[in-house]
């Protein structure tokens, strides 16, 4: 069976493992880019507090996919469960690391103006601080997506949704007519998702970054 005789007669089941593995890393991702910047909120204005803050996930990010969750399955079963904590803990590090550094990078004379007309701390976070820091923490979250969709390959070890089902089913049954259309099928599945989702983010991008900042 060829490559595309073999996609016609299973792209049913492909664009629902393809669904689940884009859910899946949305999901995460929205969560990771919630804690991420809560995280850079609360420790970039003090050194060690952001140096804690970026080994901290750093080590996480070293730590092999398959031994994550791995280790997970005792604690929280197969399934999403082990999926999801892992992907969103590999997903903080560029998030956290570019709300340190986007934060750090606003203009110290624009926040003392907004202190200097009554602004609360708060107030100059939501309306100073962070539409500045947006474009880098933009970039880290893009940066995060791109790891997740390889990264979530690994989650059909743990029962877990999306496309590594495929590939595992592939690289597990090696020798039969359709392990290499299956490996192929999951591996382009995620790379054409990634693309999907880095043209997501360029039009965010443009919708929410202001020309001026762009330039």
């Amino acid at each position: 069976m060829s490559f595309w005789e073999y996609l016609s007669s299973r792209h049913q089941q492909l664009l629902a493992d393809a669904y689940q593995h884009a859910s899946a890393v949305f999901q995460c991702m929205v969560v990771a880019t919630v804690l991420g910047v809560l995280i850079g909120i609360v420790t970039y204005r003090t050194e060690w507090a952001a140096s804690l803050a970026t080994v901290t996930t750093s080590t996480l990010l070293t730590i092999p996919s398959l031994a994550m969750i791995g280790l997970l399955i005792p604690l929280v079963g197969l399934g999403v469960a082990p999926t999801v904590i892992a992907l969103t803990l590999y997903g903080l590090l560029p998030i956290v690391r570019n709300a340190i550094v986007g934060l750090r990078g606003v203009d110290a004379s624009l926040v003392d103006a907004a202190r200097g007309i009554g602004m609360s701390r708060p107030a100059r976070l939501v309306r100073i601080e962070l539409p500045l820091a947006w474009p880098p923490i933009l970039t880290g979250i893009r940066i995060s997506t791109q790891m997740l969709m390889g990264i979530a390959a690994i989650a059909a070890y743990a029962s877990g949704p999306g496309l590594g089902n495929e590939i595992f089913r592939g690289i597990g049954s090696l020798g039969s007519k359709n392990a290499l259309n299956q490996v192929l099928a999951g591996t382009l599945g995620i790379v054409i998702l990634a693309l999907l989702f880095d043209a997501a983010y360029v039009l965010i991008g443009r919708l929410t970054i202001s020309r001026g900042i762009r330039a």
